[in-house]
């Protein structure tokens, strides 16, 4: 059969149009090339991200009671807030003196938009709460740059130094870390910061009639601060009043007068003890366990946690944490602090995508071998060189689409590595066969490929959109598992699209090249 005698479908026309075009193999060496650039450049990340909007709204009403609440502030300010577009539902708390609404949207709502909706309509409905309350609160959720990527654990190697000293020089580091370009958030868990201690003997303060209050308000009254003040005398000249810091030390806490009793004055001293220490009122502590003689033991440190913004390769990002803390270990050795990576999330995320990438290889090798032996070692050189290829288109269009490289996307390939290659395996099974046919004499290579290819395109194509349907099935799955379980949904249907493009392209090319009729 002359291939000009027969209608050509889509798989024919491109089987034509490519098996002598002389840009046919640097197209894909081009494929190639960008599938391993784009390898190289994919955000990665251990588990895909899980785009979650929500927050909560905090109405302060002091003095009212729960009851009272519910009906002026929870119930009014939740009918508006069912207006605003995206949200999915409204959980009100009433308690006494404060209203909190917690406010859900549709999972796969634009975090930054659907946040200023919900600011916006706070705002603009505030007018229907009354007038006593205080300014509303709006809380909202940031789930994509609240988990940890990297966690660094820091310790005083000398005992003689302090909480409070550790946490002056991890708080610099904290700022340097911060500083890194695609870190969004870092936290301190552990830290003890530097304080005033004024313990207050409650048998004493009842002794002189006071209260907690006075003592209170005195206290205040001297952290606060005065500006200077500038003025001019009648003969022009400029007198500056200024005061100076009033707590220096403990003294300065322990001298301040609080109340006359009995004609006499009460100072601090009279009533409190003052200690400068750490923020004792922080119940958070943190611990690093370790064995010493057969014992384990404990030293109190500082924790410095790290995020980073959507998108942000994970790998990239904590190499220049490290790399920076790196440069910091010989002043930190001088201050005789030590530190511990307790949690890089960047390691894990490079060595599951190796893994991975291993895996996918050692697939393609054994698929290889099994072609080798039901076809022969050109037919199954042909069909595994378009599944590097199929990846390559695959990881690029996922790469357009904002996916980055995970657990998820790569596992995506490999459960559909094995219907990659059967485009292929189909075309070159069927040009193998009208090698042998009684009239291939009559016919060259080209001819053969061009229309074994056609013969087999439309019942391909249909066996292909079969599968590229089940898996487009998972969009419909809501919730968080349908959000991680996303880039299935994207990986594999391009794949399976790719592995038709390549298998018309290339794989009559690679026929034309390497095979002849006594194959």
């Amino acid at each position: 059969m002359n291939t000009k005698n027969y209608k050509k479908n889509i798989a024919g026309k491109l089987a034509e149009g490519f098996i002598e075009h002389p840009l046919t193999l640097m197209l894909s060496l081009f494929i190639i090339v960008m599938g391993y650039i784009t390898l190289q450049i994919s955000p990665r990340e251990a588990n895909p991200q899980i785009v979650v909007a929500g927050g909560a709204v905090i109405v302060p009403y002091p003095g009212v009671k729960a009851s009272e609440i519910q009906k002026v502030i929870v119930e009014p300010l939740e009918r508006r807030l069912r207006e605003v577009e995206g949200v999915e539902d409204i959980y009100g708390i009433a308690q006494d003196n404060v209203a909190i609404l917690n406010v859900k949207f549709f999972l796969g709502q634009e975090r930054d938009k659907a946040n200023f909706r919900l600011y916006n309509s706070v705002l603009r409905n505030i007018s229907v709460l009354p007038q006593e309350i205080m300014q509303p609160i709006v809380k909202t959720m940031d789930i994509d740059t609240d988990i940890a990527i990297a966690s660094i654990a820091f310790y005083p190697k000398d005992p003689s130094i302090s909480m409070t000293e550790l946490y002056k020089k991890v708080s610099k580091i904290q700022t340097k870390i911060n500083r890194i370009e695609n870190v969004a958030i870092t936290d301190l868990i552990g830290e003890r910061k530097e304080q005033y201690n004024i313990e207050v003997n409650l048998h004493k303060l009842t002794a002189f009639h006071l209260s907690l209050g006075q003592v209170l308000k005195s206290i205040e009254g001297l952290t606060s601060r005065i500006p200077d003040i500038t003025g001019r005398t009648n003969d022009n000249k400029i007198v500056v009043f200024g005061v100076t810091k009033a707590i220096r030390n403990t003294n300065d806490i322990n001298n301040l007068i609080i109340a006359i009793y009995g004609g006499s004055p009460i100072y601090i001293r009279d009533i409190a003890t003052v200690i400068k220490s750490d923020d004792i009122q922080n119940m958070k502590s943190a611990t690093l366990t370790y064995a010493q003689n057969g014992l384990g033991k404990e030293i109190p440190q500082t924790t410095i946690s790290v995020t980073k913004k959507r998108g942000a390769n994970v790998v990239d990002v904590n190499e220049a944490i490290f790399s920076l803390m790196d440069s910091l270990k010989p002043e930190l050795d001088k201050d005789k602090i030590g530190f511990i990576i307790t949690r890089d999330d960047g390691y894990t995320a490079n060595h599951s995508v190796n893994e991975l990438v291993m895996h996918i290889v050692i697939s393609v090798i054994i698929i290889g071998v099994l072609l080798i032996i039901t076809l022969g070692y050109k037919e199954a050189f042909i069909v595994t060189l378009t599944v590097p290829m199929i990846i390559s288109l695959t990881l690029f269009a996922g790469y357009m689409l904002g996916q980055s490289i995970n657990k998820i996307s790569l596992f995506a390939l490999l459960l559909s590595l094995g219907l990659l290659v059967d485009s292929a395996i189909i075309v070159i099974e069927n040009i193998h066969r009208h090698f042998h046919d009684h009239d291939a004499g009559n016919k060259t290579v080209k001819e053969i490929a061009i229309a074994a290819t056609n013969e087999v395109g439309n019942p391909t194509n249909l066996a292909t959109i079969a599968i590229i349907m089940t898996f487009l099935t998972m969009f419909l799955v809501g919730g968080t598992v349908g959000q991680y379980i996303r880039p299935i949904a994207i990986f594999a249907p391009l794949a399976m699209f790719f592995s038709l493009i390549v298998a018309y392209i290339f794989t009559p090319y690679f026929v034309n090249k390497f095979m002849n009729k006594d194959d």
